[in-house]
């Protein structure tokens, strides 16, 4: 079986060299990268990844049954964590979502056997027995090696409640709360960093007006206090997609110092219809374009509410943190729809690789970020199926763009060929590139064009490099998907279409393609 993995793989990495020999045309391009104005940091935490209580994601997910046979550790599930953690997740938003504002933090401590159960009124009306809780997602967040980010009950709790989970879980002192929690088995505090003050205030976690989510905002934020060698991140509830209003109102109304982000959530609808999104493995190149005209639109979305923000905060001290994003379809065809279980294909791909360059461009203001969500929910970067588990063509996007972490934002200026359907043109061709501690750069280029190939001349400035190295994420179709009896059918191979030519780096990229090139002296 491995030798024929092997051939497989051999032969896609020959077809994604000869594409452009296919017939399919070829588009000059003319890049710049900057290496001289490289003054931006690209914040490890906007490759974060979003854990709810919802559907497979943690139950069948994470955690696994009392007595599986699925190597666990504590019902944690190995296979996934060390999946993530070769991808260096560096942070994972928990426990919601439109969950968060429904879930009381004391149901899920102390003995699993005396939880009280509930029921989950967002998602489907399942019983929640509140097995995995505090304790377990700080676990599965030191197994991670990635920070823990929070989100409190604004919706249906109070200042108190909240006020004493921070210190349940900050406090390194003696109090009641440090108490309970020696009691259950935790001597030292963890220090959770990054705290959102409730989750969609304006629709599931409230269905409050900005002005009134920003008193709100601030009471909480005055009584949910930093602890000594703890100081929090506090995240507030944000925009809806292109609600300006809302961001104007919070930026207007609450102090800088009181908020170190603001949320905001747009998720990618092929159709652009809620009633019917559209499949996740059924689709032709005009749903196609709608996908990624739609995805594109989160360029727009940043920076007009990066605009409002500057306005109050010139010195950026405010993150935008696009706590919830990605593509979201229609349910599979068969599974609950309250699960939100939805194939992932090369298509998908393309929306995390074009949206992940938007925000890597957007670094002076975008700090953190998290896709929707890690396991068998929306644009899951993982699938199980009892003790099975794939890694999606999204997951390895994120492989590939791990390399912008914490490394120096090189700016990048062209002009993009376009994508033309009928009288609507988005462009096809989006670029990040960076520069990391080791001097060595980095550049992903992702060509939207189903059908048509770039030839890219690249002008390197200030950056000294001798080789580069290439991988590359195509498949044939854009509908391929890796499935548990095919799991490697979209996956990265080694790219050989980059060369240097006097100084220039000289790129063929292949139709419907994401190429990671290295440069190195």
């Amino acid at each position: 079986m491995r030798y024929y993995s092997t051939i497989k793989m051999l032969l896609l990495a020959m077809s994604c060299q000869l594409m452009i020999l296919k017939g399919f045309a070829q588009t000059n391009v003319k890049l710049q990268v900057d290496g001289f104005n490289a003054n931006t940091v690209i914040s490890k935490h906007i490759y974060g990844h979003f854990s709810e209580h919802l559907g497979r994601c943690i139950y069948d997910g994470f955690w696994v049954g009392e007595n599986s046979g699925i190597q666990n550790q504590g019902r944690i599930r190995l296979d996934i964590v060390d999946a993530l953690k070769k991808i260096q997740i560096p942070n994972l938003r928990w426990p919601g979502g439109c969950f968060a504002d429904e879930y009381h933090w004391r149901d899920g401590i102390g003995p699993r056997a005396q939880r009280p159960k509930m029921i989950n009124t967002n998602w489907g009306n399942v019983t929640e027995d509140n097995s995995f809780g505090t304790h377990e997602f700080l676990e599965l967040c030191s197994m991670l090696k990635c920070d823990p980010y929070i989100t409190g009950n604004v919706g249906s709790g109070t200042v108190e409640e909240m006020s004493k989970w921070v210190e349940y879980l900050n406090f390194d002192g003696l109090s009641p709360m440090t108490e309970i929690r020696k009691q259950n088995g935790r001597d030292k505090p963890w220090g959770v960093k990054f705290w959102g003050v409730g989750n969609e205030s304006w629709g599931c976690g409230g269905n409050m007006t900005p002005e009134r989510y920003a008193d709100e905002y601030k009471r909480y934020a005055t009584f949910v206090k930093n602890y000594p060698n703890a100081r929090m991140n506090k995240i507030a509830a944000g925009p809806n997609v292109a609600d300006y209003n809302w961001t104007e109102t919070m930026m207007k109304n609450v102090n800088a110092g009181q908020m170190w982000g603001l949320a905001l959530h747009h998720y990618t609808l092929p159709t652009g219809n809620w009633g019917n999104k559209g499949s996740a493995t059924s689709f032709d190149e005009n749903e196609y374009f709608n996908t990624m005209k739609n995805c594109l639109y989160m360029e727009e979305l940043v920076t007009k509410h990066s605009t409002i923000m500057d306005k109050y905060d010139a010195a950026k001290r405010v993150a935008l943190v696009v706590d919830e994003w990605g593509i979201w379809t229609n349910v599979e065809p068969g599974t609950n729809p309250g699960f939100l279980y939805q194939q992932n294909s090369l298509r998908d791909a393309m929306v995390a690789a074009t949206t992940l360059n938007i925000f890597n461009n957007h670094a002076d203001r975008i700090r953190m970020a998290n896709l929707a969500q890690t396991i068998n929910v929306l644009q899951a970067l993982i699938l199980t199926e009892g003790n099975k588990m794939l890694l999606t063509p999204t997951y390895h996007v994120f492989d590939l763009y791990k390399a912008h972490q914490d490394a120096k934002l090189l700016p990048v200026k062209f002009s993009s060929p376009e994508l033309v359907n009928g009288r609507n043109k988005i462009p096809a061709l989006n670029v990040s590139a960076s520069k990391d501690s080791n001097q060595v750069v980095h550049l992903t280029l992702v060509n939207l064009d189903p059908k048509n190939a770039m030839h890219i001349n690249t002008a390197m400035n200030e950056v000294d490099w001798t080789k580069v190295e290439g991988q590359i994420l195509t498949s044939p179709k854009l509908t391929d998907v890796n499935s548990f009896t095919q799991p490697n059918t979209v996956k990265p191979v080694v790219f050989n279409g980059a060369k240097k030519v006097g100084n220039e780096l000289v790129v063929d990229l292949p139709a419907q393609s994401i190429v990671l090139l290295t440069l190195k002296k």
